[in-house]
């Protein structure tokens, strides 16, 4: 099993939700961090919550996912934070909340920009580094839409879906050079995610939808996550009883799956 102790762990989206739990979870394992988001003054506050590591190995480096021309600076500066990283946990994203028909395709753009291009963008500039060192340990927070797909998650599901190809292909390519894939799939998380989905044009939803309200915690999820990567997983599935009877239902039963879906209360 790794051990985090020590190692230098970059975390996007770590402003809140479930990155604001990996950064906790993360630092009581000793490790250093890279905390990474858009807003600054809230990566402030989660740096001042981190207990077991010192404030001197926490280090702040905003981003915007959404600016591709700005991540290969912030890739060459997160490694010479530390002078090196070890695993990246690419966390940030954006959820949505509407019907395919009533969803512009600049929503769809805008999605597929930061959950996909975004994160695909980072992890290619931080490569030659891991290949280097011949050593790291991609991290990816995809979700149980990257497994199936449901009603009001069009965009959503089709960014998921792409990420689990790029890197399942990539752990077939980089396996020989010591560097680890790990996807993580959560179902439903209780995180302020629905609040900030983009609708089908292109505003924010602003309203917590019943189904993640009653969903886990993000600690729990955070633990979770913590563990896997520890055991150098695959692919782990987070999530209640609902979300892993439709993931296994899909994989074994796709056309009852296919049925059942149509009247899944989603939101």
């Amino acid at each position: 099993m790794e051990s985090l102790s020590g190692k230098v762990v970059w975390i996007t989206g770590a402003s809140s939700g479930i990155g604001e739990a990996l950064a906790y979870a993360v630092a009581q394992e000793g490790a250093h961090l890279i905390l990474s988001a858009r807003r600054k003054e809230e990566l402030e506050r989660v740096k001042g919550n981190c207990k077991g590591t010192s404030p001197a190995n926490i280090h702040i480096l905003p981003l915007d996912l959404a600016k591709a021309e700005t991540l290969q600076l912030n890739t060459e500066v997160a490694i010479q934070v530390f002078g090196r990283i070890d695993i990246l946990i690419n966390n940030g994203g954006i959820s949505q909340r509407s019907l395919a028909r009533e969803t512009k395709v600049e929503v769809d753009r805008a999605i597929m920009e930061v959950d996909y291009f975004g994160t695909v963008a980072l992890s290619k500039f931080l490569l030659p580094h891991f290949l280097l060192r011949k050593a790291g340990h991609f991290v990816v927070t995809s979700s149980v839409m990257g497994i199936i797909g449901t009603p009001y998650r069009s965009g959503y599901a089709a960014a998921k879906h792409a990420l689990h190809g790029f890197f399942d292909s990539l752990r077939a390519e980089v396996w020989k050079e010591n560097i680890f894939v790990t996807l993580i799939c959560p179902g439903w998380i209780r995180t302020n995610v629905t609040l900030n989905a983009m609708t089908g044009d292109g505003s924010k939803l602003n309203e917590m939808d019943k189904t993640t309200d009653q969903g886990l915690s993000a600690a729990y999820c955070a633990k979770e996550i913590v563990k896997a990567i520890k055991k150098r997983k695959e692919e782990v599935y987070i999530g209640g009883t609902k979300e892993m009877f439709a993931v296994y239902t899909k994989r074994f039963f796709p056309k009852l799956f296919s049925r059942i879906v149509r009247k899944a209360k989603v939101r």
